[in-house]
């Protein structure tokens, strides 16, 4: 039996709408929850034009023509946006009859192409008993035939399995959101005379021994430490008279556990990321200097989905402009979104960066071993969405226990 897509109503009209706009055909990601029992779908997002397509106003005719790469950095700009608990479950098609021959073929090249993008991007390892199948849709824009595949893309064979595609209304309005604060303090070896390219490899290298330690971390909830098997959520769970199973619980607590570490994993590599990209344009190459750099970690903002508890994210530094982030969510998620709806609930957060000299004697180097990496990550670090229904939940916090 195949799997079953529950997908937000209100995609089927932006899905419509796409078919009549673009010809002869538009790709495009999916976004959502997968669970073991069921796979809600709350965002679908066409994939941005080039600057060129855009300038000439001109449409591929072929599915041959499509960039991977392209859509493949796509789907790494909007897994940066996505809080824990929601990922990209997916990539659609929607073309001419005489295209939707070559459609699943194209289909599968994309979707093992933006798994193996986002996989190589993590420093968390997917769980053995996690939904490894991703969504394959086609719809013809003549016709608006929706035809749901899956393909399981831990197995490279994978040959296509049928889907449901089922519409319903208000499907996240009442998603429960999790938040939780984590201050962070890494210190990583970083010699002065290194380029950019090794300070980010290092960072990165350091931050996997973090990642680490984060997932195996434990959780206080209420000030007290739950057994892996006992439910984050406790007592009576109620809205509009119905009572949730606790089969439907028990996939909140999965969701919520790996969800929240998760969150907080990529947050701080996303930032970091960010930061290294950002040197990297306006700085150019790293230049040799024993002074202590200081530089601006982004802000993590939140913006709300309309019609639902979802809130997606986005990072801005100091300079940028409220334009320049309504920009980005327009281009990147094909929304618009209004400067009163872009909440930010963080401090600046600062990355020090102390050279360690490679003349140095021993003793100097015992003294200036590592140069510090100083991330203070404030509010709403860790925000998660899980799909359940209740009319209240624990406060979560969040303590990280080192050595």
């Amino acid at each position: 039996m195949g799997r079953t897509y529950f997908v937000e109503e209100a995609i089927g009209q932006y899905l419509s709408d796409l078919s009549t706009k673009l010809k002869p055909y538009v790709t495009g990601l999916l976004i959502g929850q997968c669970s073991p029992q069921r796979d809600y779908v709350i965002q679908a997002v066409r994939t941005p034009p080039k600057e060129e397509q855009k300038e000439d106003n001109i449409s591929p005719s072929k599915l041959a023509s499509i960039d991977e790469e392209w859509v493949t950095t796509h789907a790494s700009q909007v897994s940066r946006m996505l809080p824990g608990g929601l990922i990209v479950l997916g990539v659609f098609i929607i073309a001419t009859p005489e295209l939707s021959k070559d459609c699943q073929n194209a289909l599968r090249k994309l979707i093992f192409s933006v798994e193996k993008s986002l996989t190589k991007r993590r420093l968390w390892k997917p769980a053995e008993e996690e939904v490894s199948d991703r969504a394959a849709l086609q719809i013809c824009s003549a016709t608006r035939k929706v035809v749901c595949r899956t393909y399981d893309v831990q197995d490279p064979k994978s040959s296509a399995k049928p889907a449901d595609w089922k519409y319903q209304s208000a499907l996240s309005a009442s998603w429960l959101a999790l938040d939780c604060t984590v201050n962070v303090n890494i210190h990583i070896p970083l010699l002065a005379t290194s380029p950019n390219h090794d300070l980010e490899k290092n960072t990165k290298n350091g931050l996997n021994r973090w990642s680490k330690q984060i997932e195996d971390s434990v959780f206080l909830i209420n000030g007290q430490i739950k057994d892996d098997d006992t439910e984050l959520l406790e007592g009576q769970k109620k809205l509009r008279g119905n009572t949730q199973s606790s089969t439907q619980f028990s996939d909140v607590k999965v969701l919520t556990q790996l969800a929240l570490k998760r969150d907080i994993i990529n947050t701080l590599s996303d930032r970091c990321e960010i930061l290294f990209e950002d040197l990297i344009i306006n700085e150019g190459p790293h230049k040799k200097s024993f002074e202590t750099e200081y530089h601006v970690l982004p802000q993590r903002l939140f913006v709300p989905v309309a019609g639902s508890s979802v809130m997606l994210s986005d990072y801005k530094f100091g300079d940028e402009a409220t334009g320049e982030i309504q920009e980005r969510f327009v281009e990147m998620l094909d929304q618009s979104v209004q400067a009163e709806d872009i909440h930010i609930a963080e401090e600046i957060n600062t990355v020090d960066i102390c050279p360690v000299t490679d003349n140095m004697d021993d003793t100097q180097q015992k003294q200036l071993t590592k140069a510090t990496l100083l991330l203070k990550l404030q509010q709403n670090m860790g925000v998660v969405i899980a799909a359940a229904v209740a009319v209240f939940a624990s406060i979560f916090s969040f303590n990280y226990f080192s050595d």
